[in-house]
């Protein structure tokens, strides 16, 4: 389900960006939680790179389960 975070809690598993109060996130059975539909600019100074990095909305697009319980 969709939903707005209430508060600050750590490191998206997706885009390892921080979950931040305010932030919409989508909340999974087993009670993961993930940014949703929200894109982010990563720039990779060491490899030179630039990429856009979606969290659970890209994931499901390829994934059937939550990236931290595949097997659920």
């Amino acid at each position: 389900s969709e939903d707005v975070l209430s508060k600050d809690a750590g490191e998206c598993a997706i885009c390892l960006e921080e979950l931040q109060q305010g932030d919409t996130i989508a909340r999974l059975p087993c009670l993961c939680i993930y940014h949703k539909g929200q894109v982010f600019l990563r720039v990779d100074i060491k490899f030179q790179r630039v990429a856009f990095m979606g969290c659970i909305d890209e994931w499901f697009e390829v994934n059937r389960s939550c990236p931290e319980h595949p097997s659920d």
